[in-house]
């Protein structure tokens, strides 16, 4: 019996060795990266991180019905595979990385996904098949992960418009350019080159 239990421990002790948990910490950073533009979008404002924390909800003490970026209290959407055909590519165009810690490491990965024209955007915890959760459930195992949420309106009111200007001054390189240009050189105002884009330039070109 003695010597059954000395195998067990031992073979604890080896799987939390060679699969560590992160300790817990605050965001520092918030990355959102898509396919349609270059340059990821980066959220460093404490004041907005402070809200989109990674130990909330399902999973840990707190257990919001609304926190991290998903609105938790309306459950997972049962109609997810019509919301996939509808998304289609564009559902994995936004992923959405959280920084945490002294060195700046992704601790938890999960996928943004909205179309124009409609009010509620949406998130997926990646599963076990995706790339993203063997990282995200070392951090927090939430026991939703492979499922579609609704987007918490708070995270919608900050990244949906920085990802809308991120796409349109994309689409545009050669107003983006000369924007760039005249802030590097001096030769005038965005505001005098084209009033469209000015907030994001004069906000860091996507940085928050």
């Amino acid at each position: 019996m003695r010597m059954v239990l000395a195998v067990l421990v031992n073979s604890f002790l080896i799987v939390s060795a060679t699969t560590p948990l992160l300790a817990k910490a605050n965001t520092v950073k918030i990355t959102i990266k898509g396919t349609n533009f270059k340059t990821p979008i980066e959220i460093s404002d404490p004041k907005i991180l402070a809200n989109f924390q990674v130990w909330t909800g399902p999973g840990t003490s707190s257990n919001e019905k609304q926190g991290f970026i998903i609105d938790w209290s309306q459950g997972p959407v049962r109609e997810m595979s019509q919301v996939l055909r509808g998304h289609g590519v564009m559902f994995h165009g936004y992923q959405v990385s959280f920084h945490t810690g002294p060195n700046d490491q992704i601790a938890y990965v999960v996928y943004y996904s909205f179309s124009p024209g409609e009010e509620q955007g949406y998130v997926y915890v990646p599963g076990e098949s995706d790339e993203w959760y063997g990282l995200n459930v070392r951090t927090v195992f939430r026991g939703v992960e492979g499922k579609l949420f609704r987007a918490w309106d708070a995270w919608e009111r900050v990244a949906r418009p920085l990802i809308e200007k991120a796409e349109h001054l994309e689409a545009d390189p050669l107003t983006r350019e000369r924007i760039i240009a005249a802030l590097t050189h001096g030769s005038g105002s965005p505001e005098q080159l084209n009033p469209t884009y000015p907030a994001l330039i004069a906000e860091g070109r996507g940085t928050v």
